[in-house]
């Protein structure tokens, strides 16, 4: 079959790279795909919020499958938009991507169906929310309510840094109207982990779950970014947890989607907090997650592209996984998530040894180099027998094509090795 994917990120370049790898798959496309993912798909320049452009692009190349990465284009109806025009896609329609494109419509769900996740209050007005703060305390979380690219997430540990990241979502507007509405939600305390799952409408197929690092810098310090790195799999999380997750908390989520009428098709992800109660829901997207999805799908040994066919059929296939660890670590602009450059160069990617697995988020070829064109610059990752051997491994190449303009965490992983070291 032929397979086209709407996107350009890193996330976008690890599902050509496996699917790319089926023998299912006879030509891969991508829009607008990157000169990175160019290396396994035939990339064509159409953005992916061109609706029109794109189902225009998937008829004349015969394409039987779309899979879209990125929020936005699902968020703003893609798969909707795609159905009336007779092509097949795997991702959530409008309604049902709400659970991404609305935090309140997300806890609200969650309420509903009793989906366990932090107490919130949702807000318009600022007096309102800033009275709220002063009477609940810190530490909490504040959201900006609709999509900000992963970092619309004030995770304050002061009343001060509450009042500093509430003027921020709803005086500054620094996302936009995404935050005219904020949630502020309850702070949980625990061990953090991703768990996505493949879904089309009553059918779930959970992944190997991973754990992503949002701090800018090493510790965990610093703002909230769209993920610095990420490893699977997560040896402080329990099977019989990730087994409760799936039960009481992505099945239900589903299943209450369809009550709603809005039946969801693609890649559930959930966000979750191991609490002392048990695992609860920080966040739901309606995508694969990024970096997660860069040190997932190295471990999975089935094929993807039949995995995804054989469950839009109506069947519930089972997943093979490789026993392997995959530590994922990006390469950031100098400066981000604030503002970075563009434009400068990297060190020989070309250099890195074959075994490592180099997915492209913001790059840009320039004669027989490589220069920085985003925030998220590329992601190196490795598979190794354990933790500590993958991160070694993956942290050499790293320095090996870092320079002055760019930056990475060394550190991806830590909680898995400490609590691995306090066991022994």
């Amino acid at each position: 079959m032929n397979v086209l994917i709407v996107g350009g990120g890193g996330r976008e370049h690890a599902i050509a790279w496996k699917l790319a790898q089926s023998p299912e798959v006879d030509r891969l496309y991508a829009a607008p795909g990157s000169d990175g993912i160019a290396a396994v798909a035939e990339c064509t320049p159409i953005d992916a919020m061109d609706f029109e452009g794109l189902a225009a692009l998937a008829k004349a190349r015969d394409i039987d499958l779309t899979i879209v990465g990125p929020e936005q284009p699902l968020v703003g109806g893609i798969a909707d938009y795609f159905e009336r025009e007779g092509l097949k896609v795997f991702g959530p329609k409008k309604a049902a991507a709400r659970i991404e494109g609305s935090k309140s419509f997300a806890k609200a769900l969650m309420k509903k169906y009793r989906i366990p996740t932090s107490h919130y209050e949702t807000f318009t007005d600022y007096r309102e929310a800033s009275d709220y703060l002063h009477r609940t305390g810190a530490p909490i979380v504040l959201k900006a309510d609709g999509l900000a690219a992963g970092k619309g997430v004030i995770v304050a540990l002061t009343i001060e840094e509450a009042e500093q990241g509430l003027k921020t979502l709803m005086k500054d507007k620094k996302f936009s109207d995404a935050g005219s509405r904020v949630v502020i939600e309850e702070y949980l305390e625990g061990e953090e982990f991703s768990l996505m799952a493949l879904v089309h409408g009553e059918n779930v197929v959970p992944l190997a779950i991973a754990q992503d690092h949002k701090r800018a810098y090493e510790e965990d310090k610093g703002p909230n970014t769209g993920g610095m790195g990420a490893y699977s799999p997560v040896p402080q999380i329990p099977p019989s947890v990730v087994e409760k997750a799936v039960r009481t908390i992505v099945k239900p989520a589903v299943s209450g989607l369809a009550q709603e009428g809005s039946p969801f098709t693609g890649i559930l992800y959930a966000g979750l907090m191991l609490t002392k109660s048990g695992p609860k829901v920080i966040e739901f997207n309606c995508r694969f997650g990024d970096p997660e999805t860069q040190v997932v799908l190295p471990r999975l040994k089935s094929d993807l592209a039949q995995t995804i066919v054989r469950l839009m059929r109506g069947e519930v296939p089972s997943l093979s996984w490789t026993d392997e660890n995959a530590v994922g670590v990006v390469l950031a602009s100098a400066g981000y998530p604030g503002d970075y450059k563009k434009g400068e160069p990297l060190g020989d990617l070309d250099a890195l040894p074959k075994d490592a697995l180099l997915f492209h988020a913001g790059t840009k070829k320039s004669g027989s180099g490589w220069l920085t064109n985003g925030g998220r610059v590329l992601l190196v990752a490795r598979l190794g027998k354990n933790l500590q051997d993958a991160r070694d491994v993956v942290n050499r190449d790293m320095e090996s094509i870092a320079t002055d303009a760019v930056f990475f965490r060394k550190d991806i992983g830590h909680r898995a090795l400490k609590a691995e070291a306090q066991k022994k």
